[in-house]
């Protein structure tokens, strides 16, 4: 049965502040989790959810995405002629799995922004829209627990995740309906983007996957850019609320934010210890490793102060001599 949504959105055309220097000369989506680069992982999702469109939404410096997902002949080329079928199987399928067109936003002015450079790539239908920094293992994929959801719902469904309240205010966050839809989907109710922990409706933050509707484009179109000047598609789907319903689904799977760099470090120790050939001596590395435990930090620590300690105690019995000898001096010259 064909996929009730065809095409997917990926906005790419970020500039990767957070990885410099290594962003400088490479787009962030590049980097390796492993063997594979970020942004492969979400189009391989999306192939398995039953999308095979992709529309990738690019800026200056990201040609070498343009790359990865084209046909390589000199490449290909030497593989074969050395024999290395396996390596020649696998460039093969990344450039044939999937149907790309790239268009450009010019500057990086917001989710929402880069959504609405792609509505002529999307025309009338419904699609897919996923953040690349937000890998998630999950099975079914998460894009497609969302396709399932919408086919149920008849409506735009955003992905959440159940975030610590203190971490809200890095996310847009949903305020649902008082009662769930069954198995984790709820009717939103508003919508908040990157709010205070104190006026956060919920803990349930979007994270990095939607379907939409394409009534989302004239939403984006008059809604008002932030103070920092990017049109936010939280606030585009604000305004669509005030027309249709929008419903939230919680995704069963492991997600990874490798757009910060511990977010990323451990998805590349999660992906490689699902790794046949490498998850048994990585694993043993990795426990051979002497951390610095935090009982040391607190030891190190605390004999740094015993011995600021004994400095200030050796200072003051070294005040107490010199003035003892001062007053036995001014004894002897008053006798």
């Amino acid at each position: 049965m064909a996929s009730a949504i065809r095409k997917a959105i990926f906005p790419a055309a970020g500039l990767g502040t957070r990885f410099l220097p290594a962003t400088k000369a490479q787009p962030k989506e590049m980097l390796p989790l492993v063997d594979k680069p970020i942004i492969q992982y979400g189009v391989e999702e999306a192939v398995a959810s039953g999308i095979d469109n992709i529309i990738l939404v690019t800026g200056r410096g990201k040609n070498a995405i343009e790359d990865h997902f084209d046909v390589s002949v000199e490449l290909e080329t030497f593989l074969e002629a050395r024999g290395k079928r396996e390596q020649l199987d696998e460039i093969r399928k990344i450039s044939s799995m999937i149907n790309v067109a790239y268009v450009r936003q010019g500057e990086p002015l917001g989710l929402g922004h880069a959504v609405l450079v792609a509505r002529e790539f999307i025309g009338n239908e419904s699609f897919a829209v996923l953040l690349g920094d937000d890998v998630i293992d999950a099975e079914p994929p998460a894009i497609k627990q969302m396709i399932d959801t919408f086919e149920r719902v008849g409506g735009p469904v955003l992905a959440v995740e159940r975030v610590p309240m203190e971490d809200v205010s890095s996310y847009g966050v949903i305020a649902p309906m008082p009662q769930t839809l069954g198995d984790g989907v709820y009717q939103v109710k508003d919508l908040v983007e990157k709010p205070r922990r104190e006026d956060a409706p919920s803990d349930l933050a979007i994270i990095g996957r939607y379907i939409l509707t394409p009534d989302i484009f004239p939403a984006l179109a008059v809604t008002k850019s932030d103070r920092t000047g990017e049109i936010q598609l939280t606030n585009g789907l604000r305004e669509l609320l005030k027309q249709r319903p929008i419903y939230a689904c919680e995704i069963k799977g492991v997600r990874h934010d490798t757009g910060n760099k511990l977010g990323f470090l451990k998805a590349v120790v999660y992906f490689a210890l699902r790794r046949p050939d490498l998850a048994e001596k990585f694993s043993a590395y990795l426990t051979s490793l002497e951390l610095p435990s935090r009982t040391s930090k607190v030891e190190r620590h605390e004999s740094k102060g015993e011995d600021r300690r004994s400095n200030v105690k050796g200072r003051t019995s070294d005040v107490k001599r010199r003035t003892a000898s001062v007053e036995r001096r001014a004894s002897n010259v008053e006798t």
